[in-house]
């Protein structure tokens, strides 16, 4: 017997929806409703409402805090204001990447970190193991649940259920004990499917009964429950990186494409910052670039890519884009070939299939 899947509060709600569930990474989680491609048209078009309570939640509070996540972190993490958040990565010394996250500032001295699903104990031990001064790293996954209502209409349906004018709250701005249909919750402008939205994080019992009640409150605008494999397809056309796939511990923060979260400037020397700096000066070896099929074939996961005959990297994501129907994928390979427009070949089932880089994201929302 292998061991038990880990289920979210939420579970219960899948099969009234028609959810149909997958082992991902040690999660009992739908990865489809009805379809992929209807949910992914849904989140671009109307909204989708994910449960994302797998994900994880960290606090980190005390005197050093600031202090703490700086070294801890490649973003300037004093830019963030309270009620504020901001992407991030976590390194080694190495320049690998340890998780990549969300940090929101509670308070004078108070964070909390969203973490991905598959890295929440690593995460945790990783950070307890670099705590120094007065800082008290505490993991309240359990005691959270979280979903996201993403697309265009999703302030509109989400805005009958609160007397918060959620058109103020901006792009990257959260409440803490935000009343939403009565009840007290962490909301925030944020998301990873390219598209508006919110996140909204509190107890079980509360997302639990949310969940309904924003799928009732949309249920005329078309808003629907979507699953993982849209959210995947999502994230992919809006190049947003997963961690495992476009991140990893081989895998530098630069090398995939998010030097933006990386602060080389910043006054705190920060975790892997001596071989990120080297890596820039040096120029990054590798760099993660689009790539569109010119023969016909779906670039996948772990798929190997050649230029005259030789390796030059893999595919990290790739998929036929529900939106464009083009059959693209994303590449980390020898920065000497990522120039645009390059002739390349990526090995589909024993045979070499011409394609070519192009430019990402293959997907941008109009406003």
């Amino acid at each position: 017997m292998g061991n038990e899947l880990k289920r979210t509060p939420l579970f219960e709600e899948y099969s009234k929806y028609g959810g149909k569930t997958i082992d991902f990474g040690g999660w009992d989680l739908p990865v489809q409703f009805s379809t992929i491609k209807e949910e992914h048209d849904a989140v671009r078009h109307r909204a989708g409402l994910f449960d994302v309570s797998h994900m994880g939640e960290i606090f980190v509070e005390g005197k050093d805090a600031l202090k703490y996540l700086q070294h801890l972190l490649t973003n300037d993490i004093a830019k963030i204001e309270i009620g504020g958040a901001q992407y991030n990565a976590m390194c080694y010394e190495n320049g690998g990447v340890v998780d990549d996250l969300l940090v929101y500032r509670l308070s004078e001295n108070q964070y909390l970190l969203c973490v991905n699903a598959a890295n929440i104990e690593k995460d945790f031990e990783w950070m307890n193991s670099c705590i120094k001064g007065d800082v008290e790293v505490t993991n309240k996954s359990d005691d959270y649940a979280q979903i996201a209502l993403q697309g265009p209409l999703s302030e509109e349906v989400l805005q009958t259920l609160t007397e918060v004018d959620l058109s103020s709250l901006k792009y990257f701005k959260f409440i803490d004990n935000a009343g939403i249909a009565g009840h007290s919750v962490l909301l925030s402008r944020t998301g990873y499917t390219g598209e508006d939205g919110f996140e909204l994080y509190g107890k079980p019992t509360a997302i639990v009964d949310l969940w309904s009640k924003i799928l009732e409150a949309g249920k005329d605008k078309g808003v629907v429950p979507a699953g993982l494999g849209a959210r995947d397809t999502l994230r992919f056309e809006a190049c947003l990186p997963l961690y495992g796939q476009e991140l990893g511990r081989d895998i530098t923060p630069l090398e995939a494409g998010i030097g933006f979260a990386v602060k080389l400037q910043k006054e705190s020397d920060f975790i892997g910052k001596d071989a990120l700096i080297a890596q820039k000066e040096n120029g990054i070896p590798r760099k993660l670039i689009g790539v569109e099929m010119i023969d016909k074939g779906i670039p996948r996961h772990g798929y190997k890519v050649f230029k005259d005959g030789v390796e030059i990297g893999e595919i990290t994501t790739g998929t036929q884009s529900p939106l464009t129907k083009r059959n693209i994928g994303l590449a980390l390979i020898d920065a000497k070939f990522a120039q645009l427009d390059t002739e390349v070949e990526i090995e589909i089932r024993n045979k070499r299939l011409k394609a070519q880089t192009c430019a990402t994201p293959f997907y941008k929302r109009s406003k």
